[in-house]
């Protein structure tokens, strides 16, 4: 994949401090959709996926947090079950020029 190539990708973080957890969920809000609290959708080309870790890195204690970061594939297969955080009809993904799955969102 090209290193400006935009790719989905979930991040998620158990944050141990609540004044840092809020911090690194203000910034992960600028940067992706939330799916849940703590858990969040984000379109990134290799050069923002080195500022957004870089970003959260200076707001979070290693020995004490986890932030984790999945590559989602082209063709994603989403499932969910219960209360979902989009209203009905609202798509994440829509088939891009290129014909791979882009976010629809990004607000960075």
């Amino acid at each position: 994949m090209p290193s400006q190539a935009l790719q989905p990708h979930i991040l998620s973080y158990d944050i141990a401090d609540p004044k840092r957890l809020l911090r690194v969920h203000r910034t992960m809000r600028q940067w992706g959709i939330p799916l849940q609290y703590s858990v969040f959708l984000v379109s990134l080309n290799h050069t923002g996926k080195r500022r957004l870790l870089a970003e959260l890195a200076s707001l979070i204690r290693d020995a004490e947090d986890d932030i984790r970061l999945y590559p989602l594939p082209q063709a994603p297969e989403v499932r969910t079950l219960g209360v979902q955080p989009l209203a009905a009809g609202i798509d994440l993904f829509d088939e891009g020029l290129g014909g791979g799955l882009q976010l629809l969102q990004n607000r960075r």
